[in-house]
């Protein structure tokens, strides 16, 4: 951690994040997801928030590269859930995203592409990242909001806002009302608001998995969130993959 890490103490830090969360905010760090496994380790409290105006060894699903210059949100949230599916805090956080991006962008259709991606039309705009850490959840998200890589996008060039600090605060006061939805009420709710942004539902896909590629229809969720894709043989569950959408005007 930089000395530049400070933790909300309700100065200015404070009025960026929302009640119930605690903020650790950096200049730079390798990883937001990995400064948060270690303060979980730690014994670090959920809600517990690490921001870092820069990462410098970024990365996403399966150990790819995340961009991170400057300007974007990166951030990693420390959860103890109660639930026993934790595997579902990424649609949670999805939806929280997803929600918070449509307040911040005029005239721009949020869709949500399983397993984890936010798309602003065909293009994304925003990821997610879940692992876990003894006892804890640490649930990453880096968002694009001043730049993006070829062929993303970000909220500025949407027309929407480029202060990093509001597409944080929005986040965390929309995921805070759907982690305790689902915390208290279950998985139906989330499914139903994420399966309201899908892209590509009801549309062909291709799901790319380790060993195989499998073409079919994209026909929804199950109620714990595998990926529902029709096939010539019938219905088929798939519980992790890369998801390919081959009609891209349904993206």
């Amino acid at each position: 951690m930089s000395d530049s890490a400070a933790a909300n103490d309700g100065g200015k830090l404070g009025s960026i994040v929302p009640a119930g969360f605690r903020l650790v905010s950096l200049d730079a760090v390798g990883s937001t997801n990995e400064e948060a496994l270690r303060l979980a380790a730690e014994g670090a409290a959920p809600g517990t928030v690490v921001w870092a105006k820069e990462q410098t060894k970024g990365r996403g699903r399966r150990g790819r590269t995340w961009e991170s210059p400057p300007g974007n949100l990166y951030c990693s949230l420390v959860l103890r859930p109660r639930r026993s599916n934790p595997a579902q805090i990424s649609f949670v956080a999805a939806v929280a995203l997803a929600n918070a991006i449509a307040a911040l962008t005029p005239d721009e259709l949020v869709q949500l592409k399983w397993p984890n991606d936010v798309m602003l039309g065909t293009r994304k705009i925003a990821g997610i990242l879940l692992e876990g850490a003894e006892g804890a959840i640490v649930l990453g998200t880096g968002v694009n909001v001043a730049s993006a890589p070829d062929g993303a996008i970000s909220i500025a060039a949407a027309g929407g806002v480029d202060d990093v600090e509001t597409v944080l605060h929005r986040y965390l006061s929309e995921f805070s009302f759907w982690y305790r939805r689902w915390e208290q009420a279950g998985f139906e709710s989330i499914r139903d608001a994420w399966l309201a942004r899908a892209a590509g539902i009801g549309r062909q896909i291709e799901v790319r998995l380790p060993s195989e590629t499998v073409p079919g229809t994209f026909a929804g969720l199950d109620a714990e969130g595998v990926l529902l894709l029709g096939t010539a043989e019938g219905v088929r569950r798939i519980a992790a993959g890369d998801v390919y959408l081959l009609d891209r005007s349904a993206a």
